[in-house]
């Protein structure tokens, strides 16, 4: 087991950047104005995008799938988040391990789909062997000299898994706060026990854009004017004060008013947690929290506000509980609602590309065709999620332009700079 927890430990790192590289990076980290957006080196640098894969996705707490996904002993997914690729495997004991997808022999990927079912893991090049947990068990060729098996295990990564969202750090000693963060939201999304859900529906995107314009878009609503099918239940006012709001939203200000004080009585009668946690950049695990309503009967993110799906999550008392809305810094967002729940990752690819996953649960005994209509619980989000891809891809082809510059964020954005800010923070710390 020594050797084991040793390759636990091991650090894994990105190539090096070369000295004078590194030098022009902090130059520009030093340089960012803050309350104007990112200059674009930021967006299309490649250099800059292989420290943000050592600075933040080397380094953090990183949201990469649901228990929903891999529901059974056996059941794996595969993740890639730049050049780390790593096995997420749902062990007998029922705990989750997150494994390098990287062969110990030459490196070569073990497992190839995206999900799957398996018992030991082989590797399809020399059929080197590993055990679930990781470690080697066959590695033999005809007249090959013995070599010791404990150091050649497949390097782990660490892996927790809160309210049924599973969550891997790659880095040797993570950060020391997520325990906290945990507890700040797991009063929030246990209710809908995400245990007893399964997967109605994955929607993968790539978008030509870099991952942190990604995070940027979905961290306004200030563009939610482009999103139709959205706005017919998601109050189009989110991020507005009474000082901010604009005129012609004057009306539905006053009826996000009126349920936001609804839905509040109703959460204090059911003893559920609804009020505002938001440490975007204060914290090192970064995260907004809250329960807000949706527009119409309030219910799902439907043309009316009704319900999507006939089975409540879990042992909710009610389908009238808006949204429980979190943002987790760096990758991911969600939406847990009485009917369903919505998971969304950013997983990089490369400077201009991203990967975006948005995947659907519904309660594990929900029937498709009975109990909820497929196209009718996925329609609004994938929508949206195309809209926002354009979006993304508008400001990517933007800062690749020499015409680009840092432009002032509104008011109605200050959760673009705090992410932003949090980025900042996170790179000067690691270039320090």
């Amino acid at each position: 087991m020594a050797a084991i927890d040793a390759i636990f430990a091991a650090p894994v790192t990105t190539p090096d950047i070369a000295p004078e590289k590194l030098a022009e990076l902090q130059a520009l980290v030093e340089s960012r104005r803050p309350g104007f957006s990112l200059r674009a080196p930021f967006y299309t640098d490649r250099q800059l995008f292989d420290l943000d894969m050592r600075a933040i996705f080397g380094q953090h707490w990183l949201f990469a799938g649901s228990i929903a996904e891999l529901p059974e002993p056996g059941d794996y997914i595969t993740v890639d988040f730049g050049p780390y690729a790593l096995i997420l495997l749902h062990h007998d004991d029922g705990s989750v391990r997150a494994l390098h997808n990287v062969c110990r022999h030459r490196g070569a990927r073990i497992l190839t789909e995206d999900s799957g079912t398996t018992g030991n893991l082989v590797c399809g090049y020399h059929s080197w062997t590993y055990a679930p947990s990781g470690e080697l068990i066959h590695a033999s060729a005809p007249g090959e000299i013995d070599f010791d098996a404990g150091c050649f295990a497949l390097k782990r990564a660490h892996c927790r898994v809160v309210g049924g969202l599973i969550f891997v750090c790659i880095a040797a000693q993570p950060p020391e706060d997520f325990d906290q963060v945990a507890e700040i939201f797991r009063p929030y999304v246990e209710p809908h026990e995400l245990g007893a859900t399964k997967v109605a529906y994955q929607q993968d995107i790539v978008e030509q854009g870099n991952w942190k314009l990604v995070m940027e878009n979905n961290r306004e609503c200030y563009h939610c004017d482009g999103h139709p099918e959205l706005a017919c239940s998601l109050f189009p006012t989110w991020g507005l004060t009474d000082e901010t709001v604009p005129h012609h939203l004057t009306d539905v200000w006053t009826r996000n008013l009126s349920a936001s004080a609804a839905l509040e009585q109703r959460c204090r009668r059911y003893g559920l947690s609804f009020e505002v946690v938001e440490e975007l950049d204060t914290r090192v695990v970064g995260i907004r929290i809250s329960r807000e309503p949706l527009d119409g009967e309030g219910e799902s993110f439907s043309p009316d506000g009704r319900r999507l799906s006939k089975k409540l999550l879990g042992d909710l008392p009610d389908f009238r509980l808006g949204r429980c809305s979190m943002h987790l810094q760096p990758n991911s967002w969600f939406h847990l609602l009485g009917d369903h729940v919505i998971t969304f990752a950013a997983f990089p690819i490369d400077e201009g590309r991203t990967l975006v996953r948005t995947t659907w649960l519904v309660a594990d005994d929900a029937v498709e065709g009975v109990d909820y209509d497929l196209e009718a619980l996925t329609h609004t989000w994938k929508q949206t999620n195309l809209q926002d891809k354009a979006f993304v891809e508008l400001c990517q082809r933007g800062a690749a332009s020499p015409a680009y510059e840092p432009g002032p964020y509104m008011k109605s954005e200050y959760q673009v700079e705090a992410f932003v800010n949090w980025y900042i923070t996170r790179l000067r710390e690691r270039l320090q």
